[in-house]
């Protein structure tokens, strides 16, 4: 009798998941049929186009077909349906022009198990991420973001007192750069110009946490659940472990800060020093106890965005940069120039000097667009859509691909892939190439063409900390260029390298060997008198 009862409920286990599977599937085809979907290559049954994809550089793959089928096509990988979008045009149309519906996050298994919850970045479009927002937006929009420029120039000049003394570690003070702004302005906490324990802290909450929670991960819990829940000494648990060190890290980067600034708000605000988070806990403090817990918890993925999105997004276009002065010496050299010719030699740039230095803002420019940091932007829909006749459902993924050497299938049902902004051979020749003087009349003025308008995402989901971010970038690259030179490594002969780069959430230059050395008229003296007027 047990038997025959366990035979049954085994049968009920496996038809009821086929059966969910088999009806929605029905509903999809009916669906499909009945809306006009995008034109694309003939899929298998089951496994769609995936066999078809170049799994390492399916972006050749996307190329080829658009080429066949144009700037908007459809294809399926295994039970994704995947709308390609080919042009930056129709990347504005939709998440830009109708951003109302093109303003959600799609669900990605990874982040709550990972502790990646704690970003505001992917939280679903709502309440709590219009506050979320909005406490960010107070610190960081266009006229907030001038008060942190003095700043800006300051870790700027400390960081190369770093190269110069340690130039082996460049990675280490291109992060310390990145994080010590958004720090300070978040925390009210002032880092130490090298080996800060806070930034640390960061550094390894991020280096764990970018390198697990990726979209292969993501398939895989979407998939298979249980996973998280196999014993230890269970084949598979692996997966569980390693979410598990990556939320305490994650956990920790959010907490040890905010309690920094609730032990010494008092103090600071006597000095009057302000931070974001310790305005908004004065706010809090007004607020009735009811509303508190959903306040804090929004301020506080409010600062670890801050301070995640300031350190991988600016130390990846450092390290972009550093490889462009590598492998295109003409460019730093007419670089250098620029600067030589508009500031001299006997006093490093301010902001002041920007507006004189098209030369360099084009380098800036050429930098984002060569190696996007963040190539992909997840969107989803909230609600139907027809766009040129061609019909985008309800719940759908849209991943924006500025350009990327990466591909992240499987997250939800329906993706827009745009590819070819930044690699689009029409707009861009021979972009492969670094050529700033790609974003430069012939009179030598800028063009209005400006890579930071796409690079920083579009729609609602357009990054809040972009002008901080610019400025920072802007004050590191000037700094460098004006007293470093960046060559290839040698021993006894030049070291040859391939670059190698990061996969998964950001597109990213792995370390490389490179030689940084001060410029001839560089020296302790000029370096001494300008971190004193940057104080």
């Amino acid at each position: 009798m047990f038997s025959s009862v366990d035979a049954r409920l085994v049968v009920l286990a496996v038809l009821l998941p086929a059966s969910f599977v088999f009806i929605t599937s029905l509903k999809r085809f009916i669906r499909n049929r009945q809306n006009k979907l995008p034109p694309g290559p003939v899929p298998l049954p089951l496994l769609g186009n995936v066999l078809s994809i170049d799994t390492k550089e399916p972006w050749l793959t996307y190329t080829k077909w658009a080429a066949a089928y144009g700037d908007l096509f459809f294809v399926r990988l295994l039970g994704q349906e995947v709308v390609v979008i080919n042009s930056q045009h129709v990347a504005k149309a939709l998440l830009d022009k109708r951003s109302r519906i093109y303003s959600d996050r799609p669900y990605i298994a990874t982040l709550e198990p990972f502790g990646w919850l704690v970003v505001f970045g992917f939280t679903g479009y709502g309440d709590e991420w219009r506050l979320c927002r909005r406490l960010f937006h107070q610190t960081f929009h266009t006229d907030s973001a001038l008060k942190f420029r003095p700043m800006q120039i300051k870790r700027a000049r400390e960081m190369i007192v770093n190269l110069i003394d340690d130039p082996e570690h460049y990675h280490s003070h291109f992060a310390t750069l990145s994080s010590s702004v958004a720090i300070s302005v978040t925390y009210g906490y002032q880092t130490s110009p090298r080996d800060d324990p806070l930034v640390r802290i960061v550094e390894n909450a991020l280096a764990i946490g970018l390198r697990v929670a990726t979209s292969e991960r993501a398939i895989l819990l979407k998939t298979f659940p249980f996973l998280l829940k196999l014993p230890d000494w269970c084949w598979g648990s692996s997966l569980k472990r390693e979410a598990q060190a990556s939320t305490n890290l994650m956990t920790e980067m959010t907490e040890v800060p905010f309690r920094y600034t609730q032990q010494h708000m008092a103090e600071d605000l006597a000095l009057g020093q302000f931070s974001m988070v310790a305005e908004n806990l004065q706010r809090m403090e007004k607020q009735d106890h009811t509303s508190r817990p959903l306040f804090e918890s929004a301020l506080k993925k409010a600062a670890t965005s801050a301070i995640a999105g300031s350190y991988e997004t600016s130390t990846s276009l450092l390290m972009a940069f550093a490889l462009a002065m590598v492998s295109y010496p003409d460019v730093q050299k007419r670089a250098q120039a620029e600067i030589d010719s508009v500031v001299g030699r006997d006093r490093l740039p301010t902001f002041e000097d920007r507006a004189s230095l098209p030369y360099i803002e084009s380098v800036l420019r050429e930098t984002l667009r060569w190696q996007p940091v963040a190539p992909i932007a997840l969107h989803a829909t909230s609600g139907d859509d027809i766009y040129d006749g061609y019909f985008i459902p309800k719940g759908a993924t849209v991943m924006c691909n500025i350009w990327s050497d990466t591909f992240c299938p499987g997250f939800e049902m329906l993706t827009l892939y745009c590819r070819g902004i930044t690699r689009d051979e029409k707009r861009y020749p021979n972009a492969s190439v670094f050529m700033p003087e790609r974003f430069m009349d012939a009179d030598g003025a800028l063009t209005d063409d400006d890579p930071a308008e796409y690079c920083f995402g579009l729609g609602r989901r357009r990054c809040p900390g972009r002008y901080a971010a610019d400025a920072s970038a802007w004050s590191a690259i000037v700094t460098m260029l004006a007293t470093v030179e960046f060559s290839f490594a040698k021993n006894d002969q030049v070291i040859e390298f391939t670059p190698e780069f990061s996969t998964g959430l950001f597109h990213s230059v792995t370390v490389f060997p490179c030689s940084i050395s001060p410029r001839s008229h560089v020296h302790s003296g000029l370096l001494g008198a300008a971190l004193r007027m940057a104080e």
